[in-house]
């Protein structure tokens, strides 16, 4: 049978041959479960149509699986360490470019244009949890240059991207993908299936990303977005008005009277299409 990344007994051998110590400021966890690999490639829809952008490869036990699926796959990788290791795992894999650097600082327009030729990337990757918004920040903020994003993320974090108003897990994170995506959990993945195992279990993300033509103010809209989040156990009037310092307490009541909303609900009670009807009113306000 031919060896594949995922199995434990070649993992092994690699570590013993690269001597390669994981790094905890890095959030090194890789992927040890090949049905799990193996999900993911295939809930995330991956054809031999698409050109893949991973995030942190590790090993290559994910990158091999994209690569066996889709016409080319890109992945970044921050730990210089792991190139010798990558050129050795990926190795029998041609469509597979491996660029070692930091995502976050990533020139995404090259590797668009040199890379993908202009045709727009799928997201796939098992992302290092401690910047796993940052990195979504990103992509969103370049979010011409893809078309879907599949990532491995903590449980925690899938649950307050796909969570509803009057939640808990509601916040402004969940409202900024929901201006930017339509988003679904694929799947739940136990901490067991890494290594070495994390502290928390995780989930497979799965965001579309979409054009959304609601006709509003975006700096305003995610000011007052921020707002409301920043001081949440506050009432909306309360927490806009000392979060936002351009609107005064009079115009809100105003334009919550407006919209016949009480001012006494807090940010998580509202849904997008509430804040942004405050930020329609509120720039009508001061025009």
């Amino acid at each position: 049978m031919e060896n594949r990344l995922y199995q434990s007994s070649y993992l092994a051998e690699i570590l013993k041959k690269f001597n390669f110590s994981f790094s905890k400021s890095l959030g090194q966890n890789f992927l040890i479960d090949g049905n799990i690999v193996k999900n993911i490639v295939e809930k995330s829809g991956i054809t031999k149509d698409d050109i893949v952008l991973e995030i942190g490869p590790g090993f290559g036990t994910l990158t091999e699986e994209l690569a066996l699926n889709a016409k080319k796959v890109i992945s970044i990788e921050k730990d210089h360490r792991l190139m010798e290791v990558l050129d050795y795992t990926l190795q029998n894999y041609d469509n597979v470019k491996i660029i070692n650097e930091d995502f976050l600082k990533t020139d995404l327009e090259k590797i668009f244009m040199e890379e993908a030729k202009g045709q727009k990337l799928k997201v796939v990757a098992n992302l290092p949890y401690y910047i796993t918004t940052p990195i979504l920040e990103r992509i969103i903020e370049n979010k011409k240059y893809f078309s879907t994003i599949s990532v491995m993320v903590q449980e925690e974090v899938a649950r307050r991207v796909v969570a509803s108003p009057n939640n808990k897990d509601y916040g402004s994170l969940t409202l900024y993908l929901k201006y930017n995506c339509e988003s679904e959990i694929l799947m739940k993945v136990p901490r067991t299936v890494f290594m070495p195992s994390p502290n928390v279990d995780s989930a497979i993300l799965y965001l579309k990303l979409v054009d959304r033509d609601f006709d509003v103010d975006e700096g305003y809209l995610f000011k007052f977005i921020r707002s409301g989040f920043t001081k949440r156990r506050k009432n909306i009037m309360n927490s806009l008005s000392t979060g936002f310092v351009d609107v005064s307490k009079a115009q809100l009541k105003e334009i919550l009277s407006s919209l016949e909303l009480s001012g006494n609900l807090r940010a998580e009670n509202l849904s997008l299409e509430d804040y942004i009807n405050i930020t329609k009113k509120y720039t009508e306000m001061i025009k």
